[in-house]
């Protein structure tokens, strides 16, 4: 498939989403794909919310997009941040940059963090678009299109499911889409700035991610490390968008 026809195949998705799934969300983390699915959704003028989730660590560089998305997009953007009590308890016990002590210590952070802000954003939300890619990381390489998220109670969305990284770019530079600048200092996945690197060459893209723990170990913070079940989301809606749906299979992005 073409990157033309990718584009079109993602924008008749986020129509159907608006359509069908409202009050649907796109989670932005403000790396590309996001960005690639925020400049899609603002240029059809898509009914979608954009959400982010700003746990107290980010990047300057992270705040410095979310400032230029907002001026350059006039979007409204959703900003969720974790319980300062909660973070108080989790430094107490653990200590400020207790997530470099293990894995259990890094996803207790992440829950706090991240993972129940989540909550809050989703809830009474009927879809939920995400910028997974299948090419991003072994843990995701039988992400779908489109699923039912048990967990959140919703419609789970992921229009690049298919795209490479290349024409993720390709499509950035050629809508001249913004972008967070760690992107040109070798940073492929951006996170948290203590818990994100820039890879080496002939690094994995999410080598950066928790570059202290095991190659073995899960690198994923907990926001989409659930079991999914595929199914035709569209399947008695409108017709034009039944075609998008996946066939019934089970997958754990």
């Amino acid at each position: 498939m073409s990157l033309p026809d990718r584009i079109e195949r993602a924008k008749k998705l986020l129509a159907g989403i608006e359509k069908n799934y409202s009050a649907a969300t796109l989670s932005c983390s403000f790396g590309a794909e996001d960005m690639v699915l925020l400049d899609l959704i603002a240029r059809d003028g898509l009914a979608i919310e954009v959400f982010t989730l700003d746990t107290g660590r980010l990047p300057r560089e992270t705040h410095a997009l979310m400032d230029k998305v907002r001026h350059d997009y006039a979007l409204p953007i959703e900003v969720y941040s974790p319980w300062p009590d909660s973070v108080e308890a989790y430094v107490a016990e653990h200590g400020i940059d207790g997530f470099y002590d293990g894995v259990e210590q890094r996803k207790a952070c992440c829950n706090v963090r991240k993972v129940e802000p989540l909550r809050r954003a989703l809830a009474g939300k009927r879809g939920w678009v995400t910028g997974l890619r299948r090419e991003q990381a072994e843990s995701r390489a039988t992400v779908v299109e489109s699923a039912l998220d048990a967990t959140f109670d919703l419609w789970k969305f992921n229009p690049l499911a298919d795209w490479s990284e290349s024409e993720v770019w390709v499509y950035l530079r050629d809508n001249r889409v913004p972008y967070n600048k760690l992107h040109d200092k070798g940073y492929p996945s951006i996170g948290c700035e203590p818990c994100t690197r820039a890879i080496r060459k002939g690094e994995h893209p999410r080598a950066g991610r928790w570059w202290w723990e095991q190659e073995d170990a899960k690198k994923e913070c907990g926001l989409h490390v659930i079991p999914i079940t595929a199914v035709n989301v569209f399947k008695g809606s409108d017709p034009n968008f039944q075609k998008l749906g996946s066939d019934p299979v089970s997958s754990s992005p």
